[in-house]
């Protein structure tokens, strides 16, 4: 009984043992550059609604086994080189903004919980990609509401604004921007680098001013020294009455030396000054040319961009509907061309299966004419031999003679009548029916009558009186 009740113990204090390991296996520390995200059943918010995940950073929790499972972000920074191309600022010119952006995973509780909802189980290059996206789609909103001087000249300004719009989107998917380092600013017009030219020629302008009011002041106190000079050597001579004589030779040589080195050194103070100010005149008025040029070439190069573009749209649209006509009419006669070719098919078939039953009835003909192709035909001819007499009678049957008046002077061949010969040679006109079946290389039966050729001309009967009155009455 004992020993029952120690081997119970043992396997309790085994199992409590067991189930301790277990339990500090899942307490899970999270390192400094992560951010631990646990998932699962996890709680809930303030408002009631379950918690998508709990994120922890610099800390440990306890992830409970089954209903809870867990995953880092890594909070390693991520540089990304946006070259920003042919953006166009608010003066409608388009600029090259060539940067470079450091991001990385925000720990602030709310943007760490969007990015726990948001990139977690992507990898770096995909979070690298859809902040590139956002950046890019901020950066051409923010130069498009500066102007290129204030882009080039207040880079604080520029910056600030750039961090403000990109730090406020990249937030929504649990990013912060760390740094924005712009490298050089260009555009295609030109109009940076004429800006940078006139800002030098007015350096340059400036300068040669200040040497140029310098040597006015050095005029200015040479002349003030003169003006000393003259006064002491007043005094001097007010002094000197006594060798005022004397000395009055030397006093006018040196006031000749003197007056000589004076007015060239005018001149030279004057020409100076002229000089400069028309070199600095020069120099403004080439760098505002070339400004001037430059907008020039700027808006000739925007209106034939406008011009050409209308253009190559006018001439796509105009090409793609010609192309949908053409298309449509080889449509239509190909169409008509098959309906055309199944009619003529279908004529050619039909005349095909009439020669083939004649050719057919015509073998079968011969067949029944034991052979003899002659004797074929001449049965053709005799089952047509009725339709040619008909044809022949139908040629004087609708004949009318309204009136036909005959003055009979009874001078007929063997005593015959004029009229009688008439009506005869009418008769005469319709081939007899001999010589039809003559036509045909074929002989009269007998049981129908000799042949009339061959017997002797009847001489016609002379008419009687009654006769020629009923001839005359026609």
């Amino acid at each position: 009984m004992p020993e029952n009740i120690v081997i119970l113990l043992v396997v309790i204090g085994v199992l409590i043992f067991s189930l301790i390991l277990i339990l500090l296996s899942r307490y899970r520390r999270c390192p400094s550059d992560k951010i631990m995200v646990i998932y699962g059943k996890v709680g809930t918010n303030k408002d009631g609604s379950a918690r998508s995940a709990k994120c922890i950073h610099g800390g440990a929790a306890f992830v409970w086994p089954v209903i809870q499972a867990y995953e880092y972000l890594d909070l390693t920074p991520i540089s990304i080189n946006v070259d920003l191309a042919n953006a166009l600022s608010h003066q409608n010119i388009r600029v090259d903004v060539p940067s470079r952006f450091t991001v990385g995973i925000s720990t602030e509780p709310g943007t760490m919980q969007n990015a726990a909802e948001r990139l977690l189980g992507l990898k770096l290059t995909e979070i690298q990609e859809l902040a590139k996206d956002i950046i890019f789609g901020q950066l051409r909103l923010v130069i498009a509401t500066m102007d290129i001087e204030e882009i080039n000249t207040d880079r604080d300004k520029f910056v600030e604004a750039v961090y403000h719009n990109v730090e406020t989107e990249l937030k929504k998917i649990g990013l912060r921007l760390i740094n924005v380092n712009v490298t050089d600013i260009t555009d295609e017009s030109g109009y940076i680098e004429a800006l940078g030219k006139e800002a030098a020629a007015k350096a340059i302008n400036d300068a040669k001013k200040s040497v140029a009011e310098k040597n006015r002041d050095g005029a200015i106190g040479e002349s003030q020294a003169v003006k000393d000079q003259r006064i002491q050597v007043a005094e001097a001579n007010a002094s000197a009455i006594a060798g005022e004589n004397e000395s009055k030779a030397a006093i006018a040589q040196s006031d000749a030396t003197r007056r000589e080195v004076e007015a060239d050194a005018l001149r030279r103070a004057t020409a100076a000054e002229k000089i400069a100010e028309a070199k600095a005149l020069e120099e403004a008025y080439a760098a505002q040319q070339q400004a001037e040029e430059a907008r020039a070439q700027r808006d000739a190069a925007t209106q034939q961009a406008d011009i050409i573009v209308k253009a190559k749209i006018e001439k796509e649209r105009m090409e793609l509907e010609a192309e949908a006509e053409a298309e449509q009419a080889r449509r239509r006669a190909r169409g008509e061309a098959d309906a055309i070719y199944a009619t003529m098919e279908a004529q050619a078939r039909g005349a095909q299966e009439i020669l083939a039953k004649q050719a057919e009835g015509f073998k079968k003909l011969v067949e029944a004419a034991g052979g003899d192709p002659n004797c074929a035909v001449q049965l053709m001819l005799a089952d047509k031999i009725e339709e040619l007499l008909k044809t022949q009678v139908e040629a004087i049957k609708n004949l009318k003679i309204d009136k036909v008046t005959v003055w009979d002077s009874m001078g007929g061949k063997d005593g015959a009548s004029t009229t009688s010969n008439f009506l005869s040679s009418m008769m005469k006109s319709i081939p007899p029916l001999n010589e039809t079946f003559k036509m045909a290389g074929m002989k009269i039966p007998d049981f129908l009558g000799s042949d009339i050729s061959d017997s002797p001309e009847t001489v016609p009967a002379p008419e009687t009186d009654t006769a020629k009155d009923e001839t005359a009455g026609l």
